[in-house]
């Protein structure tokens, strides 16, 4: 991977090579709405620096407290503490893993957001975040901006998000492991599904979910640590022979707490035939 050097100050022509795909974003998936902010940070109820969260002090005592209510109300029942923290977790870690994959899926670009940089307002499915570089390869039109790291080729360029987005998550883990009944391994395993399975979405929306899939089983081939095993796809056949596509979570989502039950249709307990019947329900 190309060594990463000191960022420049961020400068108003460091703005476009991002927005574009935060824009495309949010005309799929208007749940999520992502905003670059340069000098002043969002402020006001219900934002929470991405930083504060790994600090792991009242700030993540607000977080998981809204998200125990929030549980409370869903389910009409108290989830168990580490489970509150693992649904928080996921509330956070899935839309700020799309802060890498998008650009990078849309417009092959990578941007490095620890997490000083980032905030998020979950009521309103808001994030912001303050971009000082990116990588990009080299016949990127955005390769001459203040801020662009060229790298050589596409597996430098997933090499970077792989990297950036390990960056990022990495703290924050560090700051709900006391809250979880997880070690490093099952964290990152959580953190691995939540980069699969945000862009795998995100590529269904954008009407390319056959290159998404392609492309997360080449981010994550196995073998590229902190990430727990492969991107895990595999495909199923329907009744009327078409293709689904399915995958094995690297981690339990803890959603059987709440309903013995059920399962995910993507959770490893869950068989072929039930996920073939629940993926063609629709249809």
């Amino acid at each position: 991977m190309t060594p990463a050097r000191p960022a420049p100050p961020l400068t108003p022509s460091l703005t476009p090579p991002l927005t574009g795909a935060y824009a495309r974003l949010s005309e799929v998936f208007p749940g999520l709405r992502v905003t670059e902010w340069a000098a002043t940070p969002p402020s006001g109820d219900g934002w929470v620096r991405a930083a504060a969260l790994a600090a792991g002090g009242a700030p993540l005592d607000a977080f998981l407290a809204w998200e125990d209510a929030q549980l409370l109300r869903d389910y009409g029942q108290r989830a168990r503490p580490d489970v509150v923290a693992s649904f928080a977790l996921h509330r956070y870690a899935w839309p700020a893993c799309l802060l890498f994959t998008i650009p990078w899926f849309l417009y092959r670009r990578v941007p490095r957001l620890p997490v000083p940089d980032v905030f998020y307002q979950r009521e309103l499915g808001r994030m912001a975040v303050r971009v000082h570089s990116f990588a990009c390869l080299p016949d990127d039109p955005a390769a001459a901006h203040p801020g662009a790291r060229v790298v050589a080729d596409e597996e430098a360029l997933r090499d970077e998000v792989r990297a950036a987005v390990a960056e990022h998550l990495a703290p924050v883990l560090d700051g709900f492991r006391p809250r979880m009944r997880r070690g490093p391994r099952a964290l990152w395993g959580m953190a691995t599904d939540e980069l699969v399975e945000g862009l795998w979405y995100l590529g269904h929306l954008l009407g390319e979910e056959p290159r998404a899939v392609a492309e997360l089983a080449r981010l994550l081939p196995g073998a590229t640590a902190p990430y727990v095993g492969n991107a895990a796809f595999r495909s199923l056949t329907g009744p009327d022979g078409a293709a689904l596509p399915t995958r094995d979570r690297a981690s339990c989502c803890m959603y059987y707490t709440l309903r013995p039950e059920d399962t995910c249709v993507t959770c490893p307990r869950t068989c072929d035939a039930d996920r073939v019947q629940r993926l063609t329900a629709g249809a």
